[in-house]
């Protein structure tokens, strides 16, 4: 059993290191700064460009793209394993890091399933603006009047017409769809209600501009409104008509590709969890080692060192999990490695929500605060619990399959 990094991850890990020393952390505050003089979309942000046109000239640009039998079509053609310790690093900044590299959601799993199931137009189209990071794109799935943990209840309808499609109905929690530079939105919906129960849906492209299409409003999670950053929003489609051709693979491969494109989704947001667990780490040493608290420094006190080591224990046991997901996603296939991807989807969250809380604890009222990144990096670890799949709908799948084994 080889624990240790091949030569071009090692490579690559010094790499971003150095840029994100160098150039994302010290960029953090210059960003807030702008947004404060020039509220608007944070991708528009000076400091935001000129972050992404150091990283193209360094070569750290999507870098979570792995090699394709179709050519490499602008990925860094890393695997799982060796994206796996890059993408905790860039979790470090988990705004400024991913797309500082055009390495951000919902992108990420946008470039994924058009590189694999558009067609050349398409790709020509949406997919190398995507990957040259001129545009930004909203995944349009959950819908607020169905439990959409069950993908097969999603109710939006999309209809033949001729040589068209048309959309009907309301989406919410679309990732990215708040940014502006979002320009396309890949729409889940049922094309066939009466086929069989996961043949039902498609999916289909649709160009912000078309119309019909209104974003009505930014969703707030526990009152973060990250509408800066790409957002959330409620989407409505009434009447909205896109060619035949907009369609991704075919008529009921929607649930197929949804599948396809939340597998690799997960073990992006676990990475990036495993870095904000490691800076909730490092604000808690400060914190513990700076202040005093009835005569004694808090690093002296019993049940913060317990907390520290419960964290380290909790980070690593986790980061291998993570790191043994990617192995198998690279050497047998995502589908044989989906019952670890769901027991990392558990683990990993749950695991960031614990140290979060504890750090948050450890700083008091502070912590809890605008003045540090902990209320929003415990909201993202919320957040997590629920986005892509809660974890109840994981855990009942994992135990099932566990159920089935021979004893």
């Amino acid at each position: 059993m080889e624990f240790d990094f091949d030569d071009t991850t090692k490579g690559y890990i010094d790499r971003v290191e150095r840029f994100m020393a160098e150039h994302v952390m010290p960029a953090e505050d210059v960003l807030a700064q702008q947004l404060a003089d020039n509220p608007g979309v944070w991708s528009r942000q000076p400091i935001v460009r000129q972050l992404q046109a150091e990283a193209k000239s360094q070569g750290l640009w999507n870098l979570f793209l792995p090699a394709s039998a179709h050519g490499d079509e602008g990925g860094a053609g890393l695997t799982n394993l060796q994206y796996a310790p890059l993408c905790e690093i860039l979790g470090r900044s988990p705004k400024l890091g991913p797309a500082a590299m055009n390495c951000a959601a919902p992108d990420t799993g946008n470039m994924e399933i058009l590189r694999e199931f558009a067609t050349e137009e398409q790709k020509a189209r949406w997919l190398a603006p995507l990957l040259d990071g001129s545009i930004r794109s909203a995944f349009c799935m959950t819908e607020p009047d169905v439990a959409s943990s069950d993908a097969t209840n999603i109710a939006t309808v999309i209809e033949r017409d001729g040589d068209e499609y048309v959309i009907n109905g309301r989406k919410w929690w679309s990732t990215g769809a708040m940014n502006p530079e979002a320009e396309i939105f890949v729409v889940m919906g049922k094309t066939d209600p009466s086929a069989e129960r996961h043949r039902q849906q498609s999916m289909v492209l649709v160009p912000r501009d078309t119309p019909g299409v209104t974003v009505e409003r930014p969703l707030l999670f526990f009152g973060f409104d990250d509408r800066d950053h790409g957002g959330h929003a409620e989407v409505v489609f009434r009447n909205v008509r896109v060619p035949v051709g907009n369609i991704l693979k075919g008529e009921g491969e929607g649930f197929a590709i949804a599948q396809a494109r939340l597998g690799p989704g997960r073990i992006h947001h676990c990475m990036r969890a495993i870095g904000i667990a490691e800076r909730a780490l490092d604000l808690a040493r400060e914190r513990a080692n700076s202040r005093v608290a009835f005569h004694k420094h808090l690093s002296e006190q019993g049940v913060i060192r317990e907390w520290i080591a419960e964290a380290r224990i909790a980070i690593e046991a986790n980061r291998l999990l993570v790191l043994k997901t990617a192995w198998l996603m690279d050497t047998v296939g995502n589908r044989a490695a989906h019952a670890e991807i769901q027991a990392i989807k558990v683990a990993v969250p749950r695991m960031l929500e614990t140290i979060v809380d504890r750090v948050i604890q450890i700083y008091g009222a502070a912590g809890a605060s605008q003045d540090f990144p902990l209320a929003e990096m415990y909201t993202m670890a919320r957040a997590l619990r629920i986005a892509d799949g809660p974890d109840e709908v994981h855990l009942n799948a994992l135990g099932k399959a566990e159920l089935r084994r021979a004893s």
